[in-house]
C-alpha cells in the first residue's frame, strides 16, 4: 500500500487558543440543548443495541470486512504496546466486547467494561460467558464487571473508587460521541483522569478532523463519500466555517456499511490536546491510521500480526484484501494515547478484583442513572 502524506491541519481547527476553556467547564454560548444531546446519546446507543453480534460468515460476507480487520489490527497494537501483565483495565464503550480477546492475549488482570447501549452490554456479557460463537466455551483469564452507563454524563470516579485505579483505560471509536457539548468532553475526560494511576495510559481512536474538513472543503456539496461510507454536514454549515471559539456540537451524519448509521461529532485534535492537559493527561501519541499501519507494519512482530488478520494480505503471493475503498475509509481515523500525569507509584498495588466475577448473569449488570 502506499504511503500517503498527512494532510496539514485545518487553520481554523489547529489555531484553538487554551485561554478558552473557562475552568469549570461553563460552557460555550450557542449550545446546543441539554434534552436535545440527550436525544442523540440515545440514538447511538439504540443504533448499536440494535445491532446483532455476527456468526464468521456474515463477518466474511460484509462489505467491509477487511476494514474491520484493519481497525482490529490497529487496537491489537496499541493494547500490546501499552498493556502488561496484570493490567487493571477500565474500557469505557466497550460494546458488545470486541476487544476482549486483545485484554486476554495481553494478560489483563482485571477488567471493567462501561457501556451506554443495554444491548452491547448484555452482549458483552455472553461474549465474556463464552455463550457466543465468536468465543464459544471461551474462558477468560481476568474477573469482569460490567456497567450500563453513560460515561459522558454519569461521575464514575465515586462508584469505582473500590476498584480504582486503573491502569490503562481504552476507548475505541467512541470519544467523539462526547464531543456535542464542553460538558459531555470534560465529564469523560474527568472520569478518565480520576480513574487512572500516576504514570497509567489513556489509548483510543477516534475520527480525524482534519482529514474530514479536509474532504468536505474539496467537495462543492455537503457531503462527501464512497461506495462504502458518507458523510453529510447539515446546511448550517454551509459556508464550510468552523470558528475556533465554538469547537464543540459541530454534528454529522456518518454511514459506514454493515457497521454505523447515526450522528457524529468533529475532534478537533488540538482542542482534544489541550483539554486533555486541563486533566493531567498528556499526549504519548497521535497518528492518522495511515501513518500508523506505515510505521508499524515495520515491527516484525507487528506484521506477521498483520498477516494472521488478513486485512492486507491473504497470503497468496502479497496480494492485498483491503479494497481501495475500504483504506479511503481509515484516512478518516486517527490513533492517540495520553498518559496521567504524576509520580510513578513506588510498587503495582495487588489488583482489586472482589467485585469482578468469572461469569456473569444478567443481574450482574450495573446500570447508573446520570
Amino acid at each position: 500500500m502506499s504511503k500517503r502524506l498527512r494532510d496539514k491541519p485545518s487553520s481554523s481547527l489547529a489555531s484553538v487558543q487554551k485561554r478558552q476553556f473557562s475552568p469549570g467547564g461553563g460552557g460555550y454560548e450557542g449550545q446546543q440543548a441539554y434534552s436535545e444531546e440527550q436525544e442523540d446519546a440515545r440514538r447511538v446507543a439504540d443504533h448499536y443495541s440494535a445491532r446483532s453480534n455476527q456468526t464468521f460468515e456474515e463477518r466474511e460476507n460484509s462489505p467491509i470486512v477487511h476494514l474491520k480487520k484493519l481497525n482490529n489490527w490497529i487496537k491489537s497494537v496499541l493494547v500490546q504496546l501499552y498493556a502488561r501483565p496484570g493490567d487493571r483495565v477500565l474500557d469505557l464503550a466497550c460494546g458488545k466486547g470486541g476487544d476482549l480477546l486483545k485484554w486476554d492475549k495481553a494478560k489483563a488482570g482485571y477488567y471493567v467494561g462501561v457501556d451506554i447501549a443495554e444491548g452491547s452490554i448484555k452482549d458483552c456479557m455472553a461474549r465474556y460467558n463464552g455463550d457466543t460463537y465468536q468465543q464459544r466455551w471461551k474462558k477468560f483469564s481476568f474477573p469482569a464487571r460490567l456497567i450500563c452507563a453513560d460515561c459522558y454524563e454519569t461521575r464514575l470516579d465515586q462508584y469505582l473508587f473500590d476498584d480504582a485505579p486503573f491502569d490503562i483505560c481504552s476507548c475505541q471509536f467512541a470519544m467523539h460521541y462526547s464531543w456535542s457539548t464542553e460538558a459531555r468532553a470534560r465529564q469523560a475526560l474527568a472520569n478518565i483522569s480520576a480513574l487512572l494511576r500516576p504514570g497509567g495510559t489513556f489509548i483510543g481512536t477516534m475520527p480525524d478532523a482534519n482529514v474530514i474538513i479536509k474532504r468536505l472543503r474539496e467537495t462543492e456539496a455537503m457531503e462527501f463519500g464512497n461506495s462504502v461510507y458518507c458523510i453529510t454536514f447539515g446546511e448550517e454549515y454551509a459556508e464550510k466555517k468552523f470558528p475556533a471559539s465554538r469547537p464543540f456540537g459541530i454534528k454529522y451524519k456518518f454511514h459506514l456499511e454493515d457497521a454505523v448509521d447515526c450522528p457524529e461529532w468533529v475532534v478537533p485534535f488540538h482542542l482534544f490536546k489541550l483539554l486533555a492537559e486541563e486533566y493531567d493527561l498528556e499526549l504519548v501519541l497521535m497518528k492518522n491510521f495511515h501513518e500508523f499501519v506505515n510505521e508499524y507494519l515495520q515491527n516484525p512482530e507487528f506484521a506477521d500480526l498483520m498477516g494472521r488478520r488478513g486485512p492486507l494480505g491473504d497470503g497468496q503471493q502479497g496480494q492485498s484484501t483491503l479494497s481501495q475503498d475500504e483504506w479511503e475509509v481509515s484516512y478518516l481515523y486517527l490513533a492517540f494515547v495520553l498518559r496521567k500525569r504524576g509520580p510513578l507509584p513506588f510498587q503495582r498495588r495487588v489488583s482489586n478484583a472482589n467485585r469482578g466475577k468469572t461469569f456473569l448473569a444478567e443481574e450482574d449488570i450495573e446500570f447508573l442513572s446520570t
